[in-house]
């Protein structure tokens, strides 16, 4: 049985950059607001490349111990567990840390040996080294803007990757990936696009976030479904937007407005 590859729409030349970095063993980062379509692409590239892909979604608490590896109790003894790190190194995966500004300091410590000329990750609690696999990947991603500023890469970090920038895609793309999704008519899916386009230009209500294209594939698949199309607009894209009544309320009108 054939696998379907992911779904996903090039924007620019990200494809042939990626490969590239694979072919010359660089890591790889991908910069951008959240729903642009980071995971996706990844996922999509694993399978063009016919490579496994671990993913690890990082958080506040995600710690080099996670990544790397621990000792655990089996029974009368002590053993020692792989990671998700250390398991794509050693059988050459990708490893695609998901938001990693959002771990720990430590887990970037972890990693510098292996996106530079040496490709190789020091287990600190074995006293060994492991060499990468020749196959073996490291790709990262992170959201420049999300709590102003909060959680940054420093730059001696982000001078370690090639870097490619995912934004919000053109219309004529988001169009296109709506409909390809979820199957959604060509009519709803341009009104949605120009929904997600009309928020993301509201700067003045001060979103966290605002209008990601996954937003847009979920009220595109529950309009699709049967579900109508303003109140899939409502909780598909205003409610996940914000929690203030009256941003809600002028969300929700303007919304009615264009769909």
């Amino acid at each position: 049985m054939s696998v379907k590859i992911p779904y996903y729409q090039a924007v620019g030349k990200e494809k042939e950059v990626f490969e590239h970095a694979y072919k010359n063993k660089i890591p790889f980062l991908l910069k951008g607001p959240t729903g642009t379509g980071k995971s996706r692409f990844i996922e999509h590239m694993a399978h063009v490349l016919d490579k496994k892909i671990i993913t690890i979604s990082c958080h506040e608490e995600t710690s080099s111990t996670d990544l790397i590896g621990r000792f655990i109790i089996k029974g009368a003894e002590t053993v020692w567990l792989d990671g998700p790190l250390t398991t794509a190194v050693k059988e050459g995966s990708i490893i695609y840390l998901d938001e990693v500004a959002e771990a720990r300091p430590d887990v970037i410590v972890a990693i510098h040996s292996l996106t530079d000329h040496r490709r190789e990750l020091f287990i600190d609690k074995l006293g060994e080294t492991v060499k990468a696999h020749e196959d073996f990947m490291l790709v990262a991603s992170f959201n420049p803007g999300y709590q102003r500023g909060f959680k940054e890469l420093k730059p001696s970090t982000r001078q370690r990757f090639i870097a490619v920038s995912f934004e919000y895609p053109e219309s004529k793309i988001e169009i296109e990936i709506l409909v390809n999704e979820t199957q959604v008519e060509h009519d709803i899916a341009k009104k949605l696009v120009a929904i997600g386009n009309k928020i993301r230009n509201l700067t003045e209500l001060g979103l966290t976030e605002t209008v990601s294209t996954r937003l847009l594939v979920d009220a595109a698949k529950i309009i699709q479904s049967g579900l109508p199309k303003r109140l899939a607009v409502h909780v598909a894209v205003v409610e996940p937007l914000t929690d203030d009544l009256q941003t809600l309320v002028a969300l929700k009108d303007l919304c009615d407005l264009m769909i």
